[in-house]
């Protein structure tokens, strides 16, 4: 792994003794030793606070915080997608805890912007990771062509800071995975995207959000006649989601505002070291969603 410095790494650094602790920590100790280690430098953190410098940390901390959305409005927006799910889809009540890694090492997610723990665990940070784990497991089981369809409502939370109207630390995503083998002719790739885009689109009008555009973007040509099936609005200038999506993604819009966000991936291919496994994920912010007018 290459090595990252920052000023104020290189300060903590010469504060703890010199940079060799950054490789006993990171790679001499296993990961059980390090957990044991973490455990205790926080059991005497906690127990060095009082109950009013945990009031104060809350009353600044913005992963801590109340979520900004009235939480009928997001209950309504959290049942109204699901009502779009149709039977094939199975929902799963995910963890709100994921291994170590599972959003850096399966896409190009900088690790810093996940919670991680000290337990070789990260905070939820995008239920599609989860659910890709989930069906790389049931595949693995089952084997043959047949898709798994998972289907989740989570909330997450990012640690990158953002700013901006309907930008939250912490917010719930309606998320769809579907995870089969490649049968020629990107017939997978059509058949599901138009599945994933017709979910996304009656969960928007659920939602009372008005009519969904979808914008589809071809990473690959050879996707064009996948990008053809689908419809939508061609959105070939889109920078975001290069190099953590393959051959073909789309955003959905309610109202002119984003809401939703998805394409295929290689993750299951990775995870089952198998070239000819495919992945589709896609998730609607319901946050924004149980906002709209």
């Amino acid at each position: 792994m290459a090595e990252r410095t920052t000023a104020a790494l290189d300060r903590v650094l010469r504060q703890a003794g010199g940079p060799e602790i950054l490789d006993v920590l990171a790679e001499r100790l296993s990961g059980a030793d390090l957990t044991t280690l973490l455990l205790e430098v926080m059991r005497r953190r906690a127990g060095a606070l009082s109950p009013a410098d945990v009031l104060r940390r809350y009353g600044h901390d913005r992963f801590a915080a109340p979520g900004a959305v009235a939480f009928r409005d997001l209950r309504r927006a959290e049942d109204a997608a699901l009502s779009a799910l149709p039977p094939g889809f199975e929902p799963v009540v995910l963890s709100p805890v994921a291994p170590l890694g599972a959003c850096s090492a399966l896409a190009t997610v900088d690790q810093n912007k996940v919670i991680s723990t000290v337990r070789n665990g990260e905070v939820a940070a995008d239920p599609t990771n989860a659910l890709a784990l989930e069906a790389a497991v049931r595949r693995r089981a089952a084997g043959g062509t047949e898709p798994v369809r998972l289907a989740a409502v989570q909330r997450v939370v990012r640690a990158q800071h953002v700013e901006g109207a309907a930008r939250f630390a912490h917010f719930t995503l309606f998320a769809l995975v579907t995870a089969g083998r490649d049968t020629g002719d990107h017939a997978f790739e059509r058949r599901h995207a138009a599945e994933h885009l017709a979910i996304l689109g009656e969960a928007v009008r659920a939602c009372g959000a008005g009519e969904p555009e979808a914008r589809v973007t071809v990473l690959d040509e050879r996707f064009e006649r996948v990008a053809a099936a689908l419809g939508g609005t061609p959105d070939p200038g889109r920078e975001s989601g290069r190099g953590y999506y393959s051959g073909l993604c789309f955003k959905v819009y309610a109202g002119g505002v984003e809401v939703g966000d998805g394409g295929f991936t290689d993750w299951t291919a990775r995870l089952l070291g198998n070239r000819k496994e495919r992945l589709l994920i896609s998730a609607l912010g319901l946050d924004r969603l149980a906002l709209a007018p």
